[in-house]
């Protein structure tokens, strides 16, 4: 880029549902939940990020708490723009004089439309944007965990994000079949919010949810190492009282069954079309997981179980998509022809 390199800002985003992670200069400077607080009245951004998912579920009628995306896509155009402009923001550039030309990766689900992949290209181009790539979610992932792309080896990745679950064979630089289903983080949510009130007549919110799924979040109802109970506070459906009850990570389990049922199903449905060379390589190499559902407790074990084939939970798994976009941002001559 030479001389004027300080004159273009490079940035690799992973725009989720749940979270936006941009690493800039090799590093990643944000990690914040995707979330932008509106005042109804004024239209003005009050805040974006943790300091907006501090007031979700707690405003007043003044102010309104939004998620632009949903199921991995933009679902609110301009709020999307706004949460992409105050996240850049917080990255601080040294030179105050100008603002810089910003070049960005940024990446998408496999299975977007033509008219989503238009929305998050131009949200990004109306926040600052003077250049704008795409990449593909599974692909930055495996980029992500260190898998060679561009080798004539097949590798499975599963890409277990907010909105979206993502499936994909990959093999020379290219996706060769993939599934997309809308069931991931928060799906696994909505379950917790639902058996809560059913099961305990506890009426909680979508924070409380979130908090149950990291604190005892699990996808068999028998762990070797299972987590202490963890303490849940809400609203009693038949006194109307607060409440206070301990849940433990198999009631969870149970909880999220039938979701992580249809990720299995899912990964069958890819296995089913993967041409029989690459399926021979997937019996070697495993299958990759990746994205905050990687997490939860047991599921490599559950998926392991069902498709007999070894399953490779990835260092670090909530960055792993973004640690790809970087790979791939700072090799662009290398990756441009993954890009859209």
């Amino acid at each position: 880029m030479g001389v004027f390199s300080f004159l273009t800002q490079e940035l690799a985003i992973d725009l989720g549902t749940a979270n936006t992670l941009i690493i800039h200069k090799d590093k990643v400077v944000v990690d914040e939940p995707s979330i932008i607080a509106i005042n109804r009245t004024t239209g003005n951004v009050i805040a974006v990020g943790n300091q907006a998912m501090q007031m979700h579920g707690k405003v007043h009628e003044d102010i309104k708490t939004i998620r632009p995306l949903k199921d991995g896509v933009i679902a609110d155009f301009n709020a999307a723009e706004h949460m992409i402009r105050g996240l850049i923001k917080m990255i601080s550039t040294k030179n105050k004089l100008f603002n810089p030309q910003l070049r960005m990766v940024i990446c998408i689900p496999s299975g977007i439309t033509e008219v989503e992949k238009r929305a998050v290209k131009d949200s990004a181009e109306r926040a600052g944007a003077k250049e704008v790539y795409l990449i593909h979610e599974p692909m930055a992932a495996a980029i992500g965990i260190g898998i060679d792309v561009f080798e004539p080896m097949g590798n499975m990745v599963i890409d277990i994000g907010g909105g979206t679950t993502e499936i994909a064979v990959i093999a020379l630089a290219g996706i060769v079949c993939d599934q997309s289903i809308r069931v991931a983080g928060d799906e696994f949510t909505d379950d917790i919010v639902d058996y809560m009130r059913r099961q305990h007549n506890l009426l909680i919110g979508e924070r409380s949810a979130e908090k149950i799924k990291i604190e005892v979040g699990a996808a068999l109802p028998e762990l070797d190492n299972p987590p202490p109970d963890y303490e849940v506070n809400g609203r009693d459906l038949m006194t109307g009282l607060p409440k206070q009850i301990r849940v433990s990570y198999s009631e969870i389990a149970q909880a999220l069954d039938k979701s992580i049922s249809k990720i299995e199903e899912a990964v069958l449905r890819a296995l089913e079309l993967t041409p029989p060379e690459l399926s021979a390589d997937i019996y070697q190499t495993g299958l990759y997981l990746t994205g905050g559902g990687a997490l939860l407790r047991g599921l490599d074990k559950r998926i392991a179980a069902k498709t007999k084939l070894q399953v490779h939970v990835a260092e670090d798994p909530l960055r792993a998509v973004v640690r790809g976009t970087g790979i791939a941002l700072k090799n662009l001559h290398v990756f441009k022809n993954l890009m859209t």
